[in-house]
C-alpha cells in the first residue's frame, strides 16, 4: 500500500515538474496538473450527472414504495434495490468521482509540504522550492490561509489573496452542486430533493473551511476543478439536455377511479328529475 502512495505521490510531482519546465511558473503547473487529472475522471463525471439524474427520475415510484411498505423496513430496501437494479440505477454514482479524487488530494497535500520527497532529483520546480519561489499572484501557495492570517492578521493587505481564493473555492463549488441539485418543485414535499438542496449549500461551506486550513496550492486545485467540471457539466447538459422535475412532480400517485365514476376528479352529476321528485313527496 505504501507503494502505491508512494508512486502516487512521485507521479504528481513528475507532472508538476513537467508543466513547470514548460512555464516556470507553480500556480500554472498546478492548473495543468488539475486538468489533466480532471480529463482523466471525465467518464466517471460523466456518469455522476448521469446518475444523479436517474435518482431524480425515479424519484415519483421511491415515494410509492416508501408509503406502500412504510410499516415493513426490510421489505421496502428490497423493493428499492430491485427498483436500482431495473433502471440501472447506483447510489454510489454520484460520490464515485469524489471518492476516485481524495486520494490524489492527500496525496497532493503531501507534495505541496514536502516537495523534496515527490519532486525529481533534477527538477528546476524542487530548485524554486528550495529558494521559496512557488509563488502565484502574490500567494506562496506552500502557506494555508490560516497560517497567513495567523501571521499578518486577518485584515492585513497580504492576507486578501488568500481569503479571495477561499471564497472563490466556495462560490465555485456552490454553482457546480447547483447544476448537479434537481429543480425546485411546487406541491408536495419530496424529502430527496430536499436534502440534495441542503447539501447544495452544505458541502461548498465544508470545501471552505477545508480550504482554509489546507495549502494555497491544494486551494488552487480545488477552484480550478470547480471551474473545469462546471464546464464539463454543461456539455454533458448539452449533450444530454437539463434535467427536469420527476415526472409526476414528486406528488403522490392519485386513486384510480372506480368503474362508472368519471376520471376527472368531479362529482358525478344527479339524475334528471331527482329533485323534482324530492318536491312532490314533500307535498304528500
Amino acid at each position: 500500500m505504501s507503494e502505491i502512495w508512494n508512486g502516487l505521490q512521485a507521479l504528481l510531482g513528475n507532472i508538476l515538474s513537467f508543466f513547470y519546465d514548460l512555464v516556470p511558473n507553480y500556480g500554472f503547473a498546478i492548473i495543468c496538473l488539475t486538468i489533466v487529472v480532471n480529463i482523466l475522471v471525465f467518464p466517471l463525471t460523466l456518469k455522476q450527472v448521469r446518475s444523479t439524474r436517474a435518482m431524480q427520475e425515479i424519484q415519483p415510484e421511491m415515494e410509492r414504495l416508501r408509503r406502500e411498505y412504510k410499516g415493513d423496513q426490510e421489505t421496502m430496501n428490497q423493493k428499492v434495490m430491485e427498483l436500482y437494479r431495473e433502471r440501472g440505477v447506483s447510489p454510489f454514482g454520484c460520490v464515485l468521482p469524489l471518492l476516485v479524487q481524495m486520494p490524489v488530494w492527500f496525496a497532493l497535500f503531501q507534495v505541496l509540504r514536502n516537495p523534496a520527497n515527490s519532486l525529481p532529483a533534477d527538477s528546476s520546480l524542487l530548485v524554486a522550492a528550495g529558494e521559496g519561489a512557488l509563488r502565484f499572484l502574490t500567494m506562496d501557495l506552500d502557506l494555508a490561509p490560516s497560517e497567513v492570517v495567523g501571521t499578518e492578521g486577518l485584515f492585513a493587505v497580504a492576507t486578501i489573496p488568500y481569503l479571495l481564493l477561499v471564497g472563490f473555492v466556495i462560490l465555485t463549488g456552490y454553482m457546480q452542486q447547483k447544476l448537479l441539485s434537481p429543480p425546485k418543485q411546487s406541491g408536495a414535499s419530496n424529502p430527496q430533493a430536499e436534502a440534495v438542496q441542503r447539501m447544495t449549500k452544505i458541502l461548498p461551506l465544508m470545501f471552505g473551511v477545508i480550504s482554509y486550513i489546507w495549502p494555497s496550492g491544494l486551494n488552487l486545485y480545488f477552484a480550478t476543478s470547480n471551474v473545469f467540471r462546471t464546464g464539463q457539466q454543461l456539455l454533458i447538459f448539452k449533450i444530454d439536455g437539463r434535467p427536469g422535475p420527476p415526472p409526476d412532480g414528486g406528488k403522490p400517485a392519485t386513486k384510480e377511479p372506480d368503474d362508472g365514476e368519471p376520471d376527472d376528479g368531479k362529482k358525478p352529476p344527479r339524475p334528471q328529475g331527482s329533485a323534482k321528485k324530492q318536491r312532490r313527496r314533500r307535498r304528500r
